[in-house]
């Protein structure tokens, strides 16, 4: 079996994660060393203006390609800070837009590059075919959760909180349904970082001192989002005018943060399925907030745990998805399914960048 080097980085611009693993793209024979190599403030300060500016940005504005450079080596370090061999990386890139309604999705990062660097193969551009064919071109981890939960009860709910939420369910006869469930930590992230200058709510506890404002939180559930059955997908800045005119900039920090929490528990709680979940696991950041996780368990009548539970690695995973991604595309094998992102037919994806 190929190894491999999946690569990742969220919309929640933590950093990138990296992770090794020993797999063909159907199933995987060993897992190995996993990291996450955060940002620098000034890189992620820069990526977050690039993510406001996309949607009016050129490809060739030369702030652009500074950025793609800097982003590209912190790639290149986190999977040389692996020091494994492999054969293989699959590099997901950084999303700075994502409109599958009209057809265009765009991850910066420099493959090339990135190859020639590393000296192996480098696949990339996984959600590219899959938006030109009409599908949402998200999320593409559904099918590494059903490879990693074989033997685990079904119906079944794998949830990952990054910027924005998503889940996959995997019926009893390993059917598979996927969508983004509304905004995972990207709207509470970015509530935080403009009241407190901090990343993230750490341990939640900003959110946890605040009130919910209920009258803004059915203001934020009326979003028409929320009407549309999956599969569908959400770009990171979405809700922005939904969240401009809800009332929320009136609220306190820890009000808003409490607001905003509740909002992407209330979501994801909303999210409907062929039938019910008999259990959610969950990755991602989300899982390390106290308050989301109390929340879903309120929510929801089953058990919610994170994906550590089953021994899986939940801040690696969305790094080992891509490692197993790059090893189907080089197989010829598809990564995306009508269920999964609402493609017509089952859909090869992926492009490969030789050193």
């Amino acid at each position: 079996m190929p190894r491999t080097i999946g690569l990742m980085s969220g919309t929640s611009l933590d950093g990138v994660d990296a992770a090794w693993l020993d797999t063909d793209g159907v199933t995987v024979a060993a897992f190995g060393p996993a990291l996450t190599l955060p940002y620098d403030d000034t890189l992620r300060r820069d990526l977050r203006a690039i993510l406001d500016a996309a949607p009016t940005l050129s490809a060739d504005d030369p702030g652009l390609a500074a950025v793609v450079g800097r982003l590209t080596d912190y790639h290149a370090r986190a999977a040389e800070a692996l020091g494994c061999a492999a054969d293989l990386v699959g590099f997901h890139g950084q999303t700075i837009l994502h409109r599958p309604d009209r057809r265009r999705t765009w991850q910066i990062g420099d493959a090339a590059g990135l190859a020639r660097r590393l000296g192996m193969p480098v696949v990339h551009d996984f959600r590219s075919a899959d938006v030109a064919a009409g599908g949402q071109g998200a999320p593409l981890v559904p099918v590494f959760h059903a490879a990693l939960a074989a033997g685990l009860a079904k119906p079944l709910a794998v949830l990952n909180i990054g910027g924005v939420a998503n889940v996959t369910w995997i019926g009893r006869d390993g059917a598979l349904l996927a969508f983004d469930t509304g905004p995972g930590n990207g709207p509470l992230d970015d509530w935080v970082f403009r009241h407190t200058g901090q990343a993230f709510d750490r341990d939640g506890v900003l959110a946890r001192s605040g009130r919910v404002d209920r009258d803004v939180l059915v203001r934020l559930a009326g979003h028409g989002y929320f009407r549309m059955t999956g599969p569908k997908s959400l770009d990171r800045l979405d809700f922005g005018n939904a969240l401009s005119v809800s009332g929320l900039s009136g609220l306190s920090a820890a009000d808003g943060a409490a607001t905003l929490a509740a909002f992407t528990v209330w979501s994801i709680a909303a999210a409907t399925f062929p039938e019910p979940p008999v259990r959610w696991l969950v990755c991602g950041g989300g899982r390390l907030n106290p308050v989301l996780m109390d929340g879903l368990r309120q929510s929801l009548t089953v058990p919610v745990e994170p994906v550590e539970a089953v021994g899986w690695n939940g801040d690696a995973l969305e790094a080992q998805c891509f490692g197993f991604l790059a090893a189907r595309v080089v197989a010829g094998l598809p990564i995306s399914y009508p269920g999964t992102t609402g493609v017509a037919e089952p859909m090869h994806g992926g492009r490969i960048s030789h050193p």
